[in-house]
Parts: structure tokens; sequence; C-alpha cells
């Protein structure tokens, strides 16, 4: 059965542009399978379009989305992927695909994340929480990778070596998040895992994917094609266990719903969570899709798996 399927993207953050490209090929791939696609975009500044660019409002909004069977928020970031796209579409009674109001706010915190993933006995890297207030009482001994809170993309993410580097880090986080997460530098292979739940409660983990670079994994080498990505990643049978396990563990906890990326570093002493993405990037080149695709599920077919496991729900 064909449906009138919502595809949302763009987004009031630094993100806005990363979700148009996620949200673009979601809808052509969708548009491919034989479906009527409403696409929707939500400007850089708040303001809701229809295609073409014709604006509606939230309530016009709100209108289209209630004439649509499903809707899929392919949104990154502040004010979308942290549930608040996903609140809009419960109140309007609007299923949708990917995680509910709580897991979305719990994921995009990432340092709510590091205290659901210590409850779990999930090793993170030993970090402080910062605020303007509070940031120049932080004094670097060690390198350090300063993030903010709740962004993504690895937008503000900065690694420091030297204390030199330390206030512009900062003031950088500190521009996209009156929170900061300040973590010990972690020196691992980074391995990320994507589970898929299921309405009957099973979850599907893809095969695991190592990121490769030269350096730090920043918002340049996420998009500019020089980041290796290699799947399935070459784990040995109790490293790959370790890794799921840990990666269920976590979405199960947060409430997660459709599919989550769950990022570790792989240690020598075993996997350290580094964050949870509930709506990773989702062209045909992005990692989620990537992955499923080497488990054969094209990205297609895991288009039209999370539509109808969300009509199911």
């Amino acid at each position: 059965m064909d449906l009138r399927i919502a595809v949302i993207g763009g987004g009031q953050n630094c993100e806005h542009d990363v979700s148009l490209a996620s949200a673009a090929a979601v809808g052509d791939a969708l548009a491919s399978d034989g479906h009527d696609v409403v696409r929707l975009t939500i400007g850089a500044d708040g303001t809701w379009y229809r295609e073409g660019g014709h604006p509606l409002g939230l309530a016009g909004a709100v209108h289209v989305l209630r004439t649509c069977a499903v809707a899929v928020p392919v949104l990154h970031g502040p004010r979308g992927e942290d549930g608040t796209v996903a609140a809009l579409c419960e109140l309007a009674r609007v299923p949708y695909v990917g995680s509910g109001v709580g897991a979305g706010a719990l994921a995009m915190d990432k340092w709510a994340t590091k205290l659901v993933a210590g409850a779990l006995d999930i090793v993170t890297a030993p970090g402080r929480l910062l605020t303007a207030a509070t940031a120049a009482s932080f004094v670097w001994t060690h390198p350090v990778v300063v993030k903010p809170v709740a962004a993504g993309s690895s937008h503000g993410v900065a690694l420091v070596r030297t204390h030199d580097e330390l206030a512009p880090a900062l003031e950088a986080a500190l521009a996209l998040d009156g929170r900061v997460l300040v973590e010990d530098l972690v020196v691992g292979r980074e391995i990320d895992l994507a589970v898929l739940g299921r309405p009957d409660g099973s979850r599907v983990v893809a095969p695991a994917l190592e990121i490769v670079v030269d350096g730090v994994f920043d918002f340049d080498t996420k998009y500019d094609g020089s980041a290796d990505f290699r799947i399935p990643a070459v784990l040995a049978d109790g490293e790959r266990r370790a890794l799921e396990q840990a990666a269920v563990a976590v979405y199960d906890a947060l409430g997660c719903a459709g599919v989550a990326r769950v990022d570790f570093f792989l240690t020598v002493d075993g996997p350290v969570l580094n964050e949870v993405n509930t709506m990773p990037g989702f062209t045909e080149q992005s990692q989620v899709p990537k992955m499923f695709a080497a488990a054969g599920t094209s990205y297609v077919e895991l288009l039209d798996l999370l539509v109808r496991d969300a009509l199911a729900a």
C-alpha cells in the first residue's frame, strides 16, 4: 500500500543544511518507492514551509501533517532531534518515525546520556560539565575534548592539546550551547553501531562500522569524504558482543525507537560510549544506511521498514 508521507527537514539550528541533505535523500527514496511524499522544511528562523518555498506557519504545518499517514522527521540537533518535533507529532496525533519525546531529549543531552550509561555500568570518558559562569574555573592539565552538550555533526567540538587552546574552544562551544562538556581524550578505535527497534520488542544490530581518520573526526572530515568507513569493522567475537550488548542496553535505557546510531571508542580496556544519535545522518552514503546495506537491507528497504514499523507501533 502506497502512503502519504510527510518528510520534515531543515531545522532551527546549526545542522540545518545537513538535515536538508538527509531529508531530500529520504524524500526521493520514498517517492521512488511509490509513496506520495509531502516535503516540509523548517527554516533557520523556525518558519515552516511546504515544497516550493510556500510558508505555512505552525498551524498550517500541523494541518498538512494531519493529512498524512505518517511523518518522517529527518531533523538533526536542537529543536528537532531533541524531541520537540516528536512532541508536535504526538499532539497532532500523527504517527512518526524515530524516537519519542523523552528519548530524543535524553540522547541529545550528552551529559544526561553519560549519567544513564553510568547507571548501566557502561564506561564513558571522565568529564566535567561547565557553563559560561563556571568555564573560567576549569584548569587544563592534559589533552581534553570540548563539546557543546546538545549539538551534533561535531559543531563546536575541539581537541584541546595545550592550555592556550582551551579558552577559544570553550568560547566556540558556548556560542552554540549554554552548557559545555569537557572530557578526557580517549585513545581507541572509533566504532559505530546501528540499532533498530522493531514493534515486537526485538532489536536488530547492523554490522559495526569503523571510522578511520587522520586526526579527529570533526565536522570537516565528516562531510569532505576524507574519512574511511570500514564495514564490517574487524572485531574479535568478544569485542563485537560487548559493543552490541552495550549499544542495545543504552538504546533501551534511553527509550529509543526506530533506528539510532550508538558511537563508541574501542580501547584496550573495552568499549567507551561516546554518544547516541536518535536521528543520524540519513543520505544513502551516511553511516547507518551503509551499515544496513552491508547486511543486505537497501536504503529504500530500510526506509520502508521504518515507516511501516512506525505505523504498527
